[in-house]
């Protein structure tokens, strides 16, 4: 038999290190396999891919494929865009939360840019489809409010915060009316305290609504219930003032005469920092106010019932604060 010849040392590092090496390559290799395998197209394409899909109504789909630009091309220019592209496409598909957080990740990320509107946009208009009637919480209308005011403020000449206003309106209404319904809530239970805070609630920051009428009315009845004269007195001037043809002037106006007052503008009061007051005592109300103009439509979202929306009642239909 032959003599087996022993590997030497040298030769022995040598495979050793040949073999590592050709697995490196090989393992390389494979690895970049597996990533063109898995992602075999340029950003590019996947955006057009992922507009493809909106195209034809797959929203979900087009925002997880708008989300593996993003992921897969960091940093191609296509990334940005399709971040916005995602939060629209997921709001388009109804799935709300991931809307709005695609959307805040692109504010948080690129402020300023072009699509940043957008942005906001979505965001303030996921909000603005989960308002509930003013009988249920407002945490969504808060955010609602504060993104159009956002739009207004930051991109004034953009589309949709041209857009905004009606929004915006809708959504003041909404959050004076939950006050207004916690203030006679309050009244009922004759805590004219709370009541009276939530009235003031409404006329420093709801004034363009319609309901600041009928909160000044409830301020004049709550200060007579505690026997602040000047403060009613004051209410009712302001309210004759700034609507003089109101059915709530005519209510508050008589409250005063039963107590033997009058309309008087009281010096440093906090409405005539809010509203504008008289320089003299407005004058009587009409015998019989005028029927009350129409109120401007709703827009279809949210959807609910219209009595919350428009204008409110006759003051005697609701009763005194006391009722």
């Amino acid at each position: 038999m032959g003599k087996i010849r022993e590997i030497g040392p040298a030769r022995r590092a040598f495979t050793v290190v040949s073999v590592i090496a050709v697995a490196a390559v090989l393992g390389a290799c494979s690895s970049n396999d597996a990533i063109r395998a898995l992602n075999p197209d340029p950003p590019s394409k996947m955006f057009a891919d992922a507009d493809a899909l909106m195209a034809k109504g797959s929203n979900e789909s087009a925002a997880k494929k708008f989300e593996d630009v993003d992921r897969e091309h960091p940093y191609s220019p296509e990334a940005r865009r399709a971040i916005v592209m995602a939060a629209y496409s997921y709001y388009k598909a109804g799935k709300t939360p991931e809307a709005i957080a695609a959307a805040e990740r692109y504010t948080t990320m690129h402020p300023g840019t072009k699509e940043a509107p957008l942005a906001h946009h979505i965001i303030a208009q996921s909000y603005f489809d989960q308002m509930k009637t003013p009988n249920r919480d407002q945490d969504t209308t808060r955010k609602a409010l504060a993104q159009f005011k956002i739009l207004k403020a930051r991109y004034p000449e953009s589309t949709y915060a041209q857009k905004a206003d009606n929004q915006i309106r809708l959504c003041e209404d909404t959050l004076a009316a939950q006050e207004m319904e916690v203030g006679r809530y309050y009244l009922n239970k004759g805590n004219h305290i709370a009541a009276i805070n939530r009235f003031k609630t409404v006329v420093s920051e709801y004034q363009t609504t319609a309901h600041v009428e009928e909160a000044l009315y409830r301020l004049s009845a709550s200060y007579l219930a505690l026997g602040i004269a000047p403060e009613a007195q004051n209410a009712v001037a302001v309210l004759g003032h700034n609507f003089p043809n109101s059915s709530w002037y005519k209510e508050s106006y008589a409250l005063l005469q039963k107590q033997g007052l009058m309309p008087q503008v009281s010096a440093g009061s906090w409405m005539t920092d809010v509203l504008s007051g008289p320089s003299k005592p407005p004058p009587a109300p009409p015998a019989a106010a005028p029927a009350p103009a129409p109120a401007p439509a709703a827009p279809s979202v949210p959807d609910w019932p219209s009595a919350t929306t428009t204008s409110p009642p006759p003051p005697s239909s609701l009763g005194g604060p006391s009722s």
